[in-house]
């Protein structure tokens, strides 16, 4: 990264052109992430690279492990031992890491995991895609658990998002997933920020299991084997994802005050939208968008606001359809909707945005609108 470095004088911060693995990376390390775990898979290998050369430079611990299971297990142990960790996979690799997230989410440490999309099912290609939505946001691995799911959708995001992913999985005790796709992780953008590293004896945690120095002694297990010991600890986790829900919920909206036509995507799709709904307006049609970036928690609220509304939404994804489950729940009328999918590794394209947001838009007036 540093070859491709400037300086902007006026905001005097750092500027550089990189990628989106590689803007990860350096989100994690700027966070005070001083653990890396992972194994080589395409479209993230980039991130897995460069963690290896500034863990490194930081004086961290970067691991190659001999597979994707023993890397997130690797990482359980860290957080447990109070460092801030992450890995990173693409998808066939982070389905073998489920049972080792469900431990994490069960034990209630903070990490964080990045999921870099390709197509599938099965090993796929290593085109972009968003197959696994599902996986991320219902919970891919045993029993009643949820990550947060943070959605970037630009080289700034993979740095800012992953930045901010530690301090809600230190706040919540959680781990918390990056969910990006290949054309996310290769693409290259300048990338801007002033923050100074922050060295990792600074983060407290004092939950970590460092020895019984003079106090209590510690642990952490899920496995609950006393009468109604883990429906308790269940419900304890249930408050703390109720929780999450009323605080952590984002989205962001283009163009949607006056908007009868809402097409609403994620990630890299969220961008090809945002140019659509441009498209639309130049064509006479009152159109918007909506990007969830926090996929979990879902934002029902101003989906469903805009549906009050009498706007209908348009879901446009890399994937047969999954987070069109999750807007249709917000806006309780499919006659309102209309869906829009590629898969294994098929890009959705503009023009056919357009056309679809036009037809959608033809079958009958919004609420409140008079007829001519």
């Amino acid at each position: 990264m540093g070859d491709r470095t400037t300086i902007n004088k006026k905001k005097k911060d750092l500027r550089y052109l990189t990628s989106g693995n590689e803007a990860c990376g350096e989100g994690a390390i700027r966070a005070g992430c001083r653990f890396y775990a992972g194994y080589p898979i395409t479209p993230q290998n980039e991130l897995t690279s460069y963690m290896s050369k500034r863990m490194e430079e930081e004086r961290g611990v970067f691991i190659q492990a001999e597979s994707e299971i023993a890397a997130i297990s690797m990482v359980h142990g860290a957080s447990a031992a109070g460092a801030r960790a992450m890995t990173s996979s693409s998808s066939p690799g982070i389905s073998l890491k489920q049972e080792g997230i469900s431990y994490i989410a069960a034990t209630e440490l903070p990490c964080v995991i990045v999921n870099v999309m390709r197509g599938g099912p099965g090993l796929g290609n290593i085109s972009p895609a968003q197959g696994d939505y599902f996986q991320a946001t219902k919970g891919g691995g045993h029993g009643d658990y949820r990550l947060i799911v943070l959605a970037p959708s630009s080289v700034q995001e993979m740095f800012d998002l992953t930045y901010g992913a530690f301090a809600l999985a230190d706040k919540y005790s959680t781990p918390v997933m990056i969910l990006a796709d290949g054309m996310l992780g290769q693409m290259m953008e300048p990338l801007e920020f002033d923050r100074a590293i922050k060295p990792p004896d600074e983060i407290k945690k004092p939950w970590a299991l460092t020895g019984a120095k003079g106090r209590k002694g510690k642990s952490t297990k899920s496995l609950l084997l006393g009468t109604g010991a883990l429906e308790g600890h269940n419900i304890k986790l249930q408050k703390k994802y109720k929780e999450i829900e009323k605080k952590e919920t984002r989205s962001e909206e283009y163009k949607t005050e006056d908007a009868e036509i809402v097409v609403c995507a994620y990630g890299s799709v969220a961008r090809i939208a945002r140019s659509a709904v441009d498209t639309l307006r130049k064509n006479g049609i009152k159109a918007g968008s909506l990007r969830p970036v926090s996929l979990w928690p879902f934002p029902s609220k101003p989906v469903k606001k805009l549906a009050l509304r009498g706007a209908k939404f348009l879901v446009v994804e890399m994937s047969a359809g999954q987070m069109v489950e999750d807007v249709a729940l917000a806006v309780q009328n499919s006659g309102q909707m209309g869906f829009y999918g590629r898969m294994g590794g098929g890009v959705p394209e503009e023009k056919e945005i357009v056309r679809r947001a036009k037809a959608l838009n033809s079958r009958g007036k919004c609420k409140g609108e008079k007829k001519k």
